[in-house]
């Protein structure tokens, strides 16, 4: 019997990989598929729901990463930042900051002194990303030169 993503209701298609099979069996549904600890979803999922989108969203834009691991090693200023980042702009590196500081993941203390003085941290929220995103370069690193090959060869058309 196949299940769509229809026929579980959305409070229950997130559940632990441990608990996938005693959800099941109190519903009487099907179990999920998961992968790896992961409940992968049956259909489209509403972010409320799913926050994965969302932090990926906001992680994966292009600068978020690097900024938080260079403030995962200490506190910088935004002109070390901004020295530390290849590439960046100083409007782009202000942004990135704001959307990690309204996310929680970094810490901005102003020091009043003349010129303010501005430092930015990762919040414990922030520091807790540091392990995955070691990870996801570690897979980068050894999976890198396999991904360059196959878009050297360029995408198959038979799908």
């Amino acid at each position: 019997m196949s299940v769509t993503h229809t026929d579980v209701p959305a409070h229950e298609r997130y559940v632990p990989a441990e608990d996938a099979m005693s959800a099941a069996d109190a519903t009487g549904a099907a179990p999920l598929p998961w992968v790896g600890g992961l409940t992968v979803p049956m259909g489209p999922v509403e972010p409320a729901v799913c926050p994965v989108g969302d932090v990926l969203r906001r992680i994966g834009e292009k600068w978020s990463v690097l900024v938080i691991v260079l403030l995962g090693d200490r506190p910088r200023r935004f002109n070390e930042l901004h020295r530390a980042v290849d590439g960046i702009s100083q409007r782009m590196l202000t942004r990135t900051l704001r959307t990690l500081v309204q996310d929680g993941l970094v810490h901005r203390e102003v020091t009043p002194t003349v010129p303010p003085s501005v430092e930015y941290s990762l919040t414990p929220l922030g520091r807790t990303l540091l392990v995955p995103l070691s990870a996801l370069a570690d897979w980068a690193f050894e999976h890198g030169p396999e991904i360059a090959a196959a878009r050297s060869r360029g995408v198959d058309d038979e799908g």
